[in-house]
């Protein structure tokens, strides 16, 4: 068992390594790098305060490790300080990146030992290998693993402390302080996880009341223990930015009234996190479009996100999620875990599906990681048929992942026609989320030498930085526009305009990593 438990994470951790090592910064991660660096070497809170700054603090530590040049203190928005760090000071784009991934991967990799133990203790070591090789082929895990950003982080101190406070049923001295370390460090790296606070307060209170046989005071004040303790770990947080809390803000702090305003300033967190709260309460309230199986809508759709996960989940693992779920509740040995495996992950799914923002499977990340646990759980069902349908869907899982290697963020499953096909279904940050643009470098390079390129890049990278000598096409006549159109399929899900009329008008040639789209023209 311990080799097999290496094994499934040595592949995953090759998996998300090279995977890392060929894609350039998405979107969201520059700005996450350089607010990490701006705390480290300044310790100041002023950038990116919608997202509390562990996660954050962590990709300092990789980062530091890379000894990047840094310039006086930066003056801009939070999108213009990470370009300013990648690009025009002096550092290589390429090392400073998987420097600031490699403590990310790490984290997806220790939370993979998280699974297999919380699975092998409801239902043997066999179940734990079945989850955590879920776990570890799953695409959406290993895409956003990989990354330098949040949220996968935050699942997996979600799950750490869902599966600490199950363990306080027969430890709770010990266990109710840790389930409150690993909440409050959910809470300091995405305040996502908000929403699970109530969730784990009540069942730490549940696994005290069983393990006294039914003090109602013990029971409360564990529950009274997870939530202290979890919000001194948001206050240690921001004191190890900066011990004196100054906090200036360097982007517009949005008001929030009535029951919202209410809810944040009765947070007991620090005022930097408060303001957090208020600018995600703010893009909240903005008129976002979003795109679905090839529909271009403005607002969103409360069915995005389950209709996304459709797509973008194997086949194999699906059937496992439901099998497994049904088990933990309908068989009596596994009933008492029901909650402890589902509650969570149910209220942080209605509250994500709730969200103004339809941008990807990654706001849901934490699926693959609580239902991987309850598909193990299927084993406990001691049937021939059972064990060996589970064997043949993990199998299938996990050939289906690894086909999609090395393009596992423009993942989708078969029944939606694969990577190729993602493009027609979803966009963002399921699809392209900017990480291909070296990949266009070399093809460019290789495939087209010395031939006029038109780019229209939706990404965090800077394409002159990778030898890519391109104009915007739509800043010119549409009839001046001859040669090669290269277009980011997040650009192109949602083009109208004068883009449209240029796709409209061409004929694709070629494909970079399932995200960008060559056009001849």
């Amino acid at each position: 068992m311990p080799l097999l438990v290496a094994v499934l994470l040595a592949q995953m951790a090759f998996a998300m390594v090279t995977t890392a090592v060929q894609q350039t910064p998405t979107i969201d991660e520059p700005v996450y790098v350089g607010a990490a660096v701006e705390y480290v070497h300044e310790h100041r809170l002023r950038h990116n305060p919608e997202h509390p700054p562990l996660g954050k603090l962590v990709i300092g530590a990789g980062v530091a490790l890379a000894d990047p040049h840094v310039g006086p203190p930066f003056v801009g928005d939070q999108g213009q300080l990470g370009r300013d760090l990648l690009y025009e000071s002096g550092n290589d784009p390429w090392r400073l990146m998987l420097w600031a991934r490699l403590p990310m991967i790490a984290l997806t990799l220790s939370f993979g030992l998280v699974v297999f133990v919380f699975a092998r203790e409801l239902a043997g070591p066999v179940a734990g290998s079945a989850a955590l090789a879920l776990y570890c082929f799953s695409p959406d895990v290993i895409a956003h693993g990989s990354l330098a950003t949040l949220d996968v982080p935050a699942a997996g101190f979600a799950l750490t402390s869902a599966w600490l406070v199950w363990r306080a049923r027969r430890r709770p001295r010990l266990y109710v302080p840790l389930a409150g370390l690993a909440l409050g460090a959910a809470l300091a790296t995405k305040m996502s996880t908000l929403p699970a606070v109530p969730v784990l307060m009540a069942l730490a209170a549940v696994s005290v009341r069983r393990a006294s046989g039914g003090g109602r005071r013990r029971a409360v004040a564990a529950a009274s223990a997870v939530a202290l303790v979890a919000v001194a770990v948001v206050w240690v947080t921001y004191l190890m930015v900066d011990p004196r809390l100054r906090w200036v803000p360097e982007q517009h702090v949005p008001v929030v009234h009535g029951l919202r305003g209410l809810l944040v300033e009765m947070m007991p967190f620090p005022e930097a996190y408060r303001d957090g709260m208020r600018v995600q309460f703010g893009l909240e309230n903005r008129h976002w479009q979003g795109f679905l199986f090839g529909r271009l809508y403005n607002g969103s759709l409360w069915y995005y996100l389950p209709a996304a996960l459709l797509v973008k989940t194997p086949l194999g693992t699906l059937a496992l999620w439901a099998g497994g779920a049904a088990a933990v509740i309908g068989v009596r040995r596994l009933r008492p875990a029901a909650p402890y495996v589902l509650a969570a992950p149910l209220v942080l799914l209605a509250a994500a599906m709730q969200g103004a923002r339809d941008f990807g499977t990654r706001y849901a990340v934490f699926l693959p990681l609580f239902l991987a646990v309850a598909a193990g759980c299927l084993l406990v069902v001691r049937r021939r048929w059972v064990s060996v349908g589970v064997a043949v869907l993990v199998a299938c899982a996990g050939v289906s992942s690894v086909r999609a290697y090395p393009c596992y963020l423009p993942y989708s499953n078969e029944a939606f026609g694969g990577p190729g096909r993602t493009r027609e279904w979803l966009h963002d940050s399921n699809v392209d989320w900017g990480q291909d643009l070296g990949r266009l470098a070399d093809r460019l390079r290789e495939r087209y030498p010395g031939e006029r390129v038109w780019l229209v890049y939706k990404g965090g990278g800077v394409p002159s930085a990778y030898g890519i000598e391109a104009s915007d096409p739509r800043r010119v006549p549409v009839r001046e526009v001859r040669g090669l159109l290269a277009v980011s399929d997040s650009a192109a899900a949602k083009a109208t305009g004068r883009l449209a009329e240029l796709i409209g008008g061409s004929r694709p040639v070629d494909d970079v990593g399932h995200s960008i789209t060559l056009y001849r023209r």
